[in-house]
């Protein structure tokens, strides 16, 4: 449907400038006047051009969600609302996105129809919660319950984040140091060993064979895991089993797998509990969190509890049968739909497993930083050892 660009006057002659969405000329008019206003002049409107490279960030969006939702207690306009928000805004990419959005509030849209049009911004989840709220009358709660899970998913990131970034900067220092030992020190020290005589111990002699294949074949040693890597790459992309394959290895890995695991399901309970706070059923919850816990292994399980309760099993019992949630959970959601507080169980559930996540995350970087640096002084420890043993032997058989 065309937008078009119009000036109009309402019946105290006040002059109205605008955009609308339209079928024709005459849908136009038509529209304008059921909203009384009487059309002087139009023409097309030219849609702006994409602004690309500018990330719309978690932080845009929960500045969003805290604008509409008090903008939706006080009762103010969304047209006007937005229109102030937009004027604020410093990101460029979401400045445009909400001129798209007043454009089809104008047009006749509803809020959540306008939110659907920007798929890569406002998801599946994000859409069919603000729908569930304007059907509810409940915006207000809805907009708030998104800006909290938004910012739950930030500050959760940021902790998974360090649990990554560390062992990777330890493992690149590990690699490094490797490298510069068996490349360049190694080989400098054998000469010097060798020329003083005497026979080399086990772990020297297999330490220069190491440094020589290392020394000839380096370019294989680095081609083989980057091809390795883009064939893993590829085979995510192109092969479904291998992608379900992963995801459900990850689960059971040592150490970051139990953590792995609860922040899924931590995911999980988050939105299934948001989404029947808001009103919408528990099957369409259960396929919206089905697209969001980020595991396929994760979301494959919930299509089959889906499936069990369409069946007529009850909600947790088809849990039951998943193996997946520890038995607190599973009690709490037998006392939810025993007492009908379905909605306050989920939500003790989410709470539970954000507190879950945020203590197994710390523990685990307690474990980790020591566990990193005892590895990496052991493997200098050993090689120092094969090198400067043989030394210290020859060195020994000297009478000063």
């Amino acid at each position: 449907m065309p937008a078009y660009r119009y000036h109009a006057v309402d019946a105290e002659g006040h002059s109205a400038k605008g955009t609308m969405d339209a079928a024709n000329e005459v849908d136009l008019e038509q529209r304008l006047k059921r909203t009384g206003l009487d059309l002087l002049t139009f023409r097309l409107a030219e849609r702006n051009p994409t602004i690309t490279g500018i990330p719309i960030t978690r932080r845009d969006l929960i500045t969003f969600c805290f604008h509409m939702e008090q903008i939706s207690r006080a009762g103010i306009p969304y047209f006007e609302g937005l229109n102030d928000l937009r004027d604020s805004m410093e990101n460029a990419r979401f400045r445009q996105v909400l001129t798209a959005l007043l454009e089809d509030l104008e047009g006749g849209k509803m809020l959540s129809q306008a939110l659907a049009g920007h798929p890569d911004v406002f998801d599946t989840v994000f859409v069919n919660l603000v729908k569930a709220g304007e059907q509810t009358g409940q915006l207000d709660e809805v907009f708030a319950n998104l800006s909290s899970t938004l910012k739950w998913q930030d500050e959760l990131i940021s902790q998974t984040r360090r649990l990554v970034i560390y062992p990777a900067i330890v493992l690149v220092v590990i690699l490094s140091v490797l490298a510069f030992l068996l490349l360049y020190l190694v080989p400098q020290l054998v000469s010097l060993i060798r020329n003083m005589g005497g026979e080399l111990p086990l772990q020297t002699r297999l330490l220069i064979s190491l440094s020589d294949l290392l020394s000839h074949w380096w370019g294989l040693f680095l081609a083989l895991p980057v091809a390795g890597l883009i064939g893993f790459n590829v085979a995510l992309r192109h092969d479904a089993g291998t992608r379900l394959g992963w995801d459900h290895f990850k689960l059971y890995l040592p150490l970051t797998g139990p953590i792995l695991r609860k922040i899924v399901l931590a995911r999980f309970a988050t939105v299934f509990a948001t989404t029947y706070k808001a009103g919408i059923p528990v099957l369409e919850g259960l396929r919206l969190a089905q697209q969001v816990v980020g595991n396929r292994a994760i979301a494959a399980a919930l299509a089959e509890a889906e499936q069990q309760i369409i069946a007529g099993e009850s909600l947790s019992k088809s849990f039951q049968k998943l193996a997946i949630f520890p038995p607190l959970v599973l009690r709490m959601l037998r006392i939810g739909e025993s007492t009908g507080a379905l909605d306050t169980a989920l939500l003790n559930i989410s709470d539970f497993y954000n507190r879950d996540v945020k203590d197994s995350i710390e523990k685990a970087l307690k474990v980790l930083e020591p566990a990193l640096t005892i590895i990496l002084g052991g493997i200098l420890g050993l090689i120092m050892y094969a090198v400067l043993m043989p030394v210290y032997d020859i060195l020994t058989k000297f009478k000063f």
